[in-house]
């Protein structure tokens, strides 16, 4: 059992709202889009080290590093284009 729970959602569904976005941006083309968006996973844990391997669970099938971002946060992004995927780590305090 790890130390550390990822919050994660419905797989279908998660999957199917991108392209129904992308059917409604292309039907609808004067709706103004964002510069960068992006979407994180994220994971709980109480405990640095626990935090830290949680976000390395969900970076490494992404092929990209775990970054210590300072005061107990963790994360790891991979860029399509404009959109950023990710995991992010928040210290408990700072869930409050």
């Amino acid at each position: 059992m790890s130390d550390y729970v990822i919050r994660s959602g419905d797989r279908a569904a998660f999957l199917a709202g991108p392209r129904e976005l992308v059917d409604f941006l292309t039907a609808n083309p004067t709706v103004v889009v964002p510069r960068h968006a992006s979407v994180a996973v994220l994971v709980d844990a109480s405990g640095s080290i626990a935090r830290r391997d949680g976000v390395e669970f969900v970076a490494v099938p992404l092929g990209v590093p775990a970054a210590d971002i300072g005061e107990g946060y963790f994360n790891a992004w991979l860029d399509f284009g404009p959109i950023s995927y990710g995991v992010i780590a928040v210290p408990p305090q700072e869930r409050q």
